[in-house]
């Protein structure tokens, strides 16, 4: 397995190096598949974030999936600890997700999503008092929530199924996706335990 160690804002000691190499082997206990570990490590020059001076990202390459995962302290050892763990615990509930998926643990249909969705019953008509304002590309209503942060990946048609695995390989608790069946995009998430929703769009549609 390669690891690649790359520093901002900060210089890296080779024995830092040496220490990220040996903790990243434990991760091949979990996926054998692994080829590749990027590891970036950004350091804060605000004072005030003292308690997250530093923030590390590992990026592991294999035959499958992508997988990711991020943590901040106040230190380096700290920050590869904290990412270490998540990106363990990822593999793990990946690995227990293909254990138990099939059968009576499969994920809800589009229609049975919807009709427990959390956007359900959500006002559709338009308060004209309402003011617009821009920020950056986007327009924001009123008091809506100001965006710090955008982000644009490339993307293959897939099957649930495997959006459910990409899902649980970078730990969030939803996942964007264009589904192969239907050529349509669609967003899958988590509801509790290994249960999950779906909510597609059908661009198709007529008002």
């Amino acid at each position: 397995m390669e690891v690649v160690v790359t520093g901002r804002h900060c210089e890296l000691s080779d024995r830092f190096r040496s220490h990220v190499a040996e903790k990243l082997t434990r991760l091949e206990k979990h996926d054998h598949r692994i080829m590749r570990v990027q590891v970036e490590v950004e350091c804060e020059r605000n004072p005030r974030q003292h308690d997250r001076a530093v923030r590390l990202e590992l990026t592991a390459f294999s035959k499958g999936p992508v997988i990711r995962a991020e943590a901040a302290a106040e230190d380096k050892m700290a920050a590869l600890d904290l990412a270490l763990d998540k990106m363990a615990a990822q593999m793990r509930r990946a690995a227990d997700r293909r254990r138990v998926h099939r059968g009576r643990h499969a994920p809800l249909s589009v229609g049975q999503a919807l009709a427990d969705s959390p956007l359900e019953g959500m006002a559709t008509e338009e308060d004209e008092s309402v003011t617009e304002r821009r920020v950056g590309p986007i327009a924001v209503t009123g008091d809506g929530p100001l965006v710090v942060r955008e982000k644009t990946h490339a993307a293959s048609p897939m099957t649930l199924d495997q959006a459910l695995y990409e899902m649980e390989l970078v730990g969030h608790d939803f996942y964007l996706f264009v589904d192969k069946e239907n050529d349509r995009p669609a967003v899958v998430y988590r509801r509790r335990g290994y249960d999950y929703g779906v909510i597609s769009l059908d661009l198709g549609a007529q008002d």
